[in-house]
C-alpha cells in the first residue's frame, strides 16, 4: 500500500443521470460538489464513494486519500492559508478528531442519523461518528506453545521473548491500545511494565508483526484483527484471538468540518456511512461494522460476543504524548 496522496473525482455521468430519473425525490435532495479527505485504503475509498454516488447521483465527490498523518499535514497547511478544502474527514482514530474538536474545527451535527451505531462509538457532542471497528487483539502461530485467551497469557513464561507488537509511535491502533490499557484499572501501567519485562518487542507497524508471527520468528503478536484473519483465510499459519477481557478498537470516525461548503451533501454522506447499507459495505470490505446487528466478514465472531475496552478519547488525547514517551523509555526506544 502506498502512502502517496491520491485524488479522485466521481461525478454525474450518463448512467447516473438515467438512474436519477427513476429515483424518488428523497434521493435527489442533495447535489453539488463534495470534498472528502480519507485515510481509507484506496480500493475501499473508491468503493465507498461509488456506493454513495449511486444513492445520491447529484453529488460530485472529489476525494483525496493518504495516511492520516499526511492528510493532517495537508489540512493544517490549508487552515494556515485560510482555505481548508474538505467538507468531510474520514480518518483512522478518535484522537485526531478530539484535537480538531478542541480547536472548533468540527461541526456539531445533530441531524446525522446514527442508525444502529452504539453510543460508545459516537462523540457525545455529535462532532464525529465511528464508522467501523478495527480491534487490537492477540495473534499466534499455529505451532505456538499455547493458544492465549486473555491478555495476561502474554505474561506467561512460555511467551517470554516471543511477543511482537507494533510501535505506538508508528501505529495509531497501537497507540490507542496502549492508552486503553493504561486507562483500564484491570491493567494499567503495571501490566505494560510486566509485558516489557517479559520481552515484548515493538517493531514498526502491524505488517511487520504479521510477518514475524507468520514466519515463526515470534509465537505471538499484538495486532489489528483483519490482517491475521485475512491471511489465515489465505493459508497463513496464524490465528487471531479476541481476548475474553476485551480488545481495544479504533473506530475510523467521520466528521463534517465547521468550514464545510456543502453541508447537506456532507450530512447525506455521513448518513450513508452509518446506515445499514454503509455498514454492510464495511463488512464486505473486510471490516467489523460498528453496528453490531450487521453480520461481520468471514472469520469474525458475532460482534455481540466481542468485548471492547472503554476509552476516554478526550483524556487519551491529553495523555497521548506523555504515554508514548513513557512507553519508549520502558522499551529503551
Amino acid at each position: 500500500m502506498t502512502n502517496r496522496i491520491h485524488r479522485r473525482t466521481l461525478g454525474l455521468g450518463a448512467v447516473a443521470l438515467a438512474a436519477a430519473a427513476i429515483r424518488p425525490a428523497a434521493a435527489q435532495e442533495v447535489s453539488g460538489p463534495l470534498v472528502l479527505y480519507t485515510s481509507q485504503l484506496e480500493p475501499d475509498a473508491a468503493g465507498t464513494v461509488e456506493a454513495f454516488r449511486r444513492r445520491h447521483p447529484g453529488v460530485q465527490v472529489e476525494w483525496i486519500r493518504a495516511g492520516t498523518g499526511q492528510i493532517m499535514t495537508r489540512l493544517r497547511a490549508e487552515i494556515a492559508a485560510g482555505s481548508p478544502r474538505p467538507d468531510i474527514l474520514l480518518l483512522a482514530d478518535s484522537l485526531t478528531f478530539e484535537g480538531l474538536k478542541a480547536e472548533g474545527r468540527l461541526r456539531v451535527s445533530p441531524e446525522v442519523q446514527t442508525a444502529g451505531i452504539p453510543a460508545e462509538h459516537l462523540d457525545a457532542g455529535r462532532t464525529y461518528f465511528g464508522t467501523k471497528l478495527i480491534t487490537t487483539g492477540i495473534m499466534h502461530h499455529q505451532r505456538a506453545p499455547f493458544a492465549p485467551r486473555r491478555w495476561a497469557d502474554l505474561l506467561d513464561a512460555r511467551a517470554r521473548n516471543q511477543v511482537a507488537m507494533p510501535s505506538p509511535a508508528v501505529s495509531g491502533a497501537a497507540a490507542i491500545h496502549l492508552l486503553a490499557l493504561t486507562q483500564n484499572p484491570a491493567f494499567g501501567w503495571g501490566y505494560v511494565e510486566r509485558l516489557v519485562q517479559n520481552g515484548v518487542q515493538a517493531r514498526g507497524g502491524n505488517g511487520p508483526v504479521m510477518q514475524a508471527v507468520a514466519g515463526a520468528e515470534r509465537a505471538f503478536g499484538i495486532a489489528i484483527d483483519y490482517l491475521p484473519i485475512r491471511e489465515a483465510a489465505r493459508g497463513a499459519p496464524v490465528r487471531f484471538v479476541f481476548p475474553e477481557d476485551g480488545v481495544s478498537a479504533i473506530t475510523e470516525p467521520a466528521a463534517i468540518l465547521s468550514t464545510a461548503r456543502n453541508v447537506p451533501a456532507a450530512v447525506a454522506f455521513m448518513n450513508f456511512l452509518l446506515s445499514r447499507e454503509g455498514q454492510e459495505l464495511a463488512s464486505r470490505q473486510g471490516f467489523l461494522p460498528a453496528d453490531p446487528e450487521i453480520p461481520p466478514p468471514a472469520g469474525f465472531p458475532d460482534p455481540r460476543s466481542i468485548r471492547v475496552m472503554p476509552l476516554d478519547a478526550a483524556r487519551a488525547a491529553r495523555e497521548q504524548e506523555e504515554t508514548l514517551r513513557r512507553f519508549a523509555q520502558l522499551v529503551g526506544g
